[in-house]
């Protein structure tokens, strides 16, 4: 690694966690998610901040997680935070990728998600698969007019990302057109969903996000996180809770299925593959 993943920076009562692999277009690698989960914890921490915003470097939100950088950790061990399941790196086939994806995917976003601090995604250019995972467990998102949303890994047999969030953050038809086909969703389609709160030029996106920051965090601390709570606990009633867990069986039969009859658990589907596969 030839720099930190993430960068934290608090201005005034808003704290900035802004990914930093642009090169890779911020595709997650471990290295990331526990650079995000100490930036997380950070804001968390500090009482002088009041609302959190997640961005990313460069052109792009996110790609997703990553299957193909340089810089690939997939097979590293790391200090486990999110979940009691033991460590991955020295087990094989299903029970180290299910120990895995419930610590670093499923289980950190969870985590991610209670922040008792409001979250502002600010989107730009691609949020895919992991990207929307991201996306999804902040309370707002502001997308730049040229960001798009997508979740492809139906093209590796996949039943969509680990944080199955779905049908609740758009309409399940929406949800099974936007995972059957693989395609992009503009942003001013999600914003017309309910997915996005709003919809800026890009080279205003900083500044409206900042805007939106400021005017949240002149409400009482102890309002904003039972605010978030309750909304949370909302959802969970809906049955997003229970629905990840067994989505997220889903996902990982669909890993083994894959395992048994193509090349590998993905299908055989690399970012290459997966490029000349998309259909725009």
């Amino acid at each position: 690694m030839t720099q930190d993943p993430v960068r934290y920076e608090r201005r005034g009562p808003v704290a900035y966690v802004t990914m930093d692999r642009p090169r890779y277009r911020n595709a997650q690698n471990s290295a990331m998610t526990y650079a995000l989960d100490a930036a997380f914890y950070r804001a968390a921490d500090d009482p002088e901040v009041k609302v959190v915003v997640l961005a990313g470097a460069g052109e792009h939100f996110s790609a997703g997680h990553d299957i193909g950088t340089p810089e690939r950790d997939a097979h590293l061990p790391f200090e486990r935070h999110a979940g009691l399941w033991w460590d991955h790196s020295d087990k094989s086939g299903a029970e180290a990728r299910f120990a895995r994806e419930s610590e670093v995917y499923l289980g950190m976003c969870r985590r991610w998600r209670e922040l008792p601090k409001p979250v502002i995604a600010a989107v730009q250019g691609a949020c895919v698969a992991g990207g929307l995972m991201l996306a999804w467990v902040c309370d707002l998102i502001v997308a730049s007019e040229d960001a798009y949303f997508a979740d492809p890994v139906v093209r590796m047999g996949i039943p969509g990302v680990e944080y199955f969030a779905h049908p609740w953050a758009m309409p399940p038809r929406i949800a099974k057109e936007f995972l059957y086909t693989g395609d992009r969703m503009p942003a001013r389609r999600a914003y017309e969903l309910g997915m996005v709160n709003r919809v800026v030029p890009r080279d205003e996106l900083g500044a409206s996000v900042d805007e939106l920051a400021l005017r949240i965090a002149e409400m009482p601390r102890m309002g904003l996180a039972l605010t978030k709570r309750a909304v949370n606990q909302a959802e969970d009633l809906q049955g997003l809770h229970a629905g990840m867990d067994s989505v997220f069986g889903l996902h990982h039969l669909a890993h083994a299925h894959n395992a048994e009859t193509a090349a590998d658990s993905l299908g055989g589907m690399d970012v290459a593959a997966m490029k000349r596969r998309a259909s725009v």
